[in-house]
């Protein structure tokens, strides 16, 4: 949000007639000083989606590489200047308006624009990964909601090839004398942007807690796994455990939560059930619940009991999930398969 924030107060001082006099009436400095946050913005939205979609998400030393464009960019303005005296500051400010701006000053910014472009896609490539170990974590991927931080991504995805073309623009706009409407791609990155905030503060507020997060390093190698082979008792215990307790019967059961009933970790858990009984979690604890619904199907105590009320007792949350796993597993309806067994 602060990033954010600063990124238009930057376009102000330098292109706004009231905000630049006011900024050069207090400091010369200021014409910089918000700029640095265009470096910034990208990075923290990239630890943000890691940090809502990670349980064990922590900044760690490597990630301090994400912050090497911005210490490149402060050390080239130690030169070019800080180390000015105020009287050079207030002549190159005069000399570098949009039209006028060295080239190299081009570069930097289409490498800046490059730079974002790079971290939002890294967000997509965080979310590719949270998505596809969804069925290892969740029994039931409706109450993951995901739609709106992949929208949010999406949206930030569009902004950084917008301002990439609005780079270029000006490439060939002021060096290359072939006009194009920067102006107008520039408009449509500030709407967009003004967009997204009011979007991000609403969804993020509002459906942060029902993303539920998965570990960002839960399994072992493979050749760590080797090593690490489930026992038969541990094995004998989740299958004892599944039919005398029955926890799939709850519809919001994680790995996380089964874990902590069968005093294993996590990780352990999703080992066994991935090496030993071939299945994801999502396959291993909604077999048990197809079965306890095809008992109940079966039931004529139970033939007054309608289908969605079978399969809230079978543990089920999705009414679309229910179908096509039972149809997948039996080749029929919950309503044939009921008029089958009943008749």
């Amino acid at each position: 949000m602060f990033s954010y924030a600063a990124i238009p107060l930057d376009t102000l001082i330098n292109y706004g007639e009231a905000f630049r006099d006011f900024a050069l009436a207090t400091s010369v400095n200021l014409f910089y000083l918000f700029g640095y946050a265009y470096w910034l913005e990208s990075v923290f939205l990239l630890f943000y989606v890691r940090s809502l979609i990670y349980k064990d998400f922590r900044l760690k030393r490597q990630d301090l590489i994400f912050l090497l464009p911005l210490l490149a960019y402060v050390l080239y303005h130690l030169d070019t200047w800080y180390f000015l005296s105020d009287a050079d500051k207030l002549l190159q400010l005069q000399q570098n308006y949009l039209g006028n701006e060295a080239l190299s000053q081009r570069f930097i910014g289409l490498g800046r624009e490059c730079f974002r472009l790079f971290c939002a896609i890294l967000c997509l490539q965080e979310l590719w990964r949270y998505q596809s170990k969804l069925k290892d974590n969740f029994a039931d991927l409706e109450s993951v909601d995901l739609n709106w931080l992949a929208i949010l991504v999406f949206g930030f995805l569009f902004i950084r090839a917008d301002a990439i073309l609005v780079s270029l623009a000006l490439f060939s706009s002021f060096e290359f004398n072939h006009q194009i409407d920067y102006e107008l791609l520039g408009l449509i990155s500030n709407y967009t942007v003004l967009i997204l905030i009011s979007v991000l503060i609403f969804f993020s507020l509002r459906f942060q807690t029902g993303l539920s997060g998965i570990w960002q390093h839960p399994a072992a190698s493979s050749a760590e796994s080797d090593k690490q082979l489930p026992d038969e008792a541990s094995i004998q215990h989740i299958k004892s455990y599944m039919v005398e307790h029955k926890p799939y019967l709850n519809p919001l059961l994680t790995i996380d939560s089964l874990a902590t009933q069968l005093h294993l970790s996590p990780r352990t858990l999703s080992q066994i059930i991935n090496r030993h009984f071939q299945q994801n979690f999502f396959e291993f604890i909604n077999q048990y619940r197809i079965s306890e619904s095809q008992r109940l199907l079966s039931d004529p105590d139970l033939k007054h009991i309608n289908i969605i009320d079978i399969m809230d007792k079978s543990g089920f949350n999705s009414k679309a999930t229910f179908n096509t796993l039972f149809k997948k597993r039996l080749g029929l309806t919950p309503s044939q398969f009921r008029k089958q067994q009943l008749t």
